[in-house]
């Protein structure tokens, strides 16, 4: 990728991930945000909004982080088990161990009423239905059904790993972030997934216009 192109494919991961959790933060933070908007305090209110974007902005880049991680990961994969089906059993076999660590280990010593597990319990739905649902139109988008695991397997297990920085946490209202940053890292996470290959395609026809350029500049030279 060209470093015009990856400064546009940055920027953009960035917007979504600070409009999504700006969005959601409204949403599932609206108790802290009424006050200054009851008391007309709007100063305050915009701080607050504009803190909640730098924290989807902040999660980006982690996203961002994790996604180019996971491409040396799936072909360090691909090596060592010479074959891509054999690196996909593997990735399911990771996939439901991850899950199983988040149920017991993530979830259950947070979890001290049938609400809590209700509210891990729609939050694993929402995790494993937009994996699954970014998965497909993956396939879909690129016609390779064998690239639906390792899809999966990001959009899961990365993303899972990624949500550790809240699902760790064991104060009052880490409920709260820990359902807020579920979702710009499942956003961000989606457009990566699904939009690099575009921003592939236009480095490579980048370079080709600018090699065309160069082959003109020296034609125009010699003669």
């Amino acid at each position: 990728m060209t470093i015009r192109n990856w400064v546009k494919f940055f920027i953009m991961c960035m917007i979504i991930g600070g409009g999504v959790t700006g969005v959601f933060g409204l949403i599932i933070r609206w108790n802290f945000f009424q006050p200054y908007l009851a008391s007309g305090e709007i100063g305050e209110f915009i701080a607050a909004f504009l803190w909640m974007i730098l924290l989807g902005f902040t999660m980006s880049v982690i996203a961002q982080a994790g996604y180019f991680g996971y491409l040396t990961l799936h072909q360090v994969g691909i090596n060592i088990f010479k074959t891509l089906t054999l690196w996909n059993w593997v990735q399911v076999l990771l996939i439901i161990i991850l899950l199983v660590d988040l149920v017991i280990f993530r979830f259950a010593p947070g979890a001290e009423s049938f609400k809590d597990w209700l509210f891990y319990g729609a939050l694993l739905i929402v995790l494993i239905a937009a994996s699954i649902a970014t998965a497909m139109k993956k396939v879909k988008m690129t016609g390779k059904k064998h690239i639906l695991i390792s899809s999966i397997f990001f959009m899961i297990v990365i993303t899972s790993l990624e949500w550790i920085i809240a699902l760790m946490g064991r104060q009052g209202n880490i409920d709260t972030y820990v359902a807020l940053l579920l979702f710009p890292l499942l956003a961000v996470n989606a457009y990566q997934l699904l939009a690099l290959p575009k921003y592939n395609e236009k480095s490579e026809e980048d370079r080709k216009k600018l090699e065309e350029r160069r082959k003109a500049r020296q034609i125009a030279k010699r003669a």
